[in-house]
């Protein structure tokens, strides 16, 4: 699965930290992807953490594509 962060949408409510180990956050609170700066990162689909952290965010800055 593919999965993209839009930063203009990230409220730094920081479940999607909770939920994957796949995410982390800038100095300013947000979301990144723990090990790269890039907007968009391939991720297996068996990676039900990080499905589930896309699904629970509340402003839809994380998406699956």
């Amino acid at each position: 699965m593919k999965v993209s962060i839009i930063p203009e949408k990230c409220i730094a409510c920081g479940l999607c930290q909770t939920y994957s180990a796949a995410f982390d956050y800038h100095d300013d609170g947000i979301v990144k992807f723990t090990d790269s700066d890039l907007l968009t990162q391939q991720f297996d689909d068996s990676d039900n953490d990080t499905l589930l952290a896309v699904k629970s965010c509340p402003t839809k800055a994380l998406i699956n594509e």
